[in-house]
């Protein structure tokens, strides 16, 4: 697989930001692209909905299908998936992109805000893989690729925002675990994580915890992405790669 023409997207969180930008890139190979969010609105700080990035797909030369999604519920995603495979025929390759993010130490991170990461972040990633898994099967060649960073058990990464480091790595963990569970079925499963900090809209709602100069644009993970989605064979599986490699 060289291009992702007439492949089949299933990508969350696709309304802004990385995942807008996995979509758009995509789509100018000709790809269908199911946009699985929760943006059906304008957001006052956080541009980006539905509809308005189905529009930049069709522009770019892709097949738009925008899905209302809640990732935590499963209901709701199960029925996103059976309306791709209805609409388009079938799932090929899975983005987990979706992710809750809130940067703080253990005593200023309220259960809500652990309950949320966890909610979004690990079940949500497991969740959506384990919907997508039986159409992925049947597509032959099919990929997961999950927006997730190496497990590293350096404590410098837990220091500053426990919670959140522990919903990213179990991302992490679902790779680890999906890309040898299903190695011999011709799928293959890996991960893609920024070497540094992405400016999107979310991001940079965290005011102090971002400096805009060290920031880089979602079009390099997204150039990224397209690399490992449109590789031909299984050579990505169970890699944790980093986008400027």
């Amino acid at each position: 697989m060289t291009t992702l023409n007439g492949k089949t997207l299933f990508i969350t969180g696709a309304s802004r930001g990385i995942g807008r930008a996995i979509a758009c890139r995509a789509a100018r190979d000709g790809a269908n692209i199911v946009i699985a969010a929760k943006s059906e609105k304008e957001h006052p700080k956080l541009p980006g909905t539905i509809s308005s990035v189905a529009r930049e797909i069709e522009q770019a030369g892709g097949k738009a299908l925008p899905i209302k999604t809640d990732i935590r519920d499963e209901a709701q995603v199960s029925a996103a998936v059976d309306q791709a495979v209805a609409h388009f025929g079938g799932i090929d390759i899975l983005v987990n992109n979706a992710s809750a993010i809130y940067l703080a130490g253990t005593l200023d991170t309220p259960m809500k805000r652990f309950d949320l990461m966890f909610d979004v972040n690990v079940r949500g990633t497991y969740l959506c893989s384990q919907a997508c898994l039986p159409h992925l099967l049947r597509s032959g060649r099919a990929k997961i690729l999950n927006l997730a960073p190496p497990p590293n058990l350096d404590p410098k990464w837990f220091k500053e925002h426990v919670a959140y480091t522990i919903a990213k790595y179990g991302m992490s963990l679902c790779v680890l675990g999906m890309a040898r569970e299903f190695a011999d079925s011709g799928l293959s499963v890996s991960a893609l994580w920024p070497r540094t900090v992405i400016a999107t809209a979310a991001i940079q709602m965290l005011g102090d915890f971002v400096r805009p100069e060290q920031c880089r644009h979602p079009e390099i993970v997204a150039d990224a992405a397209h690399l490992i989605l449109s590789a031909a064979d299984q050579r990505y599986n169970g890699q944790f790669m980093i986008d400027e490699d």
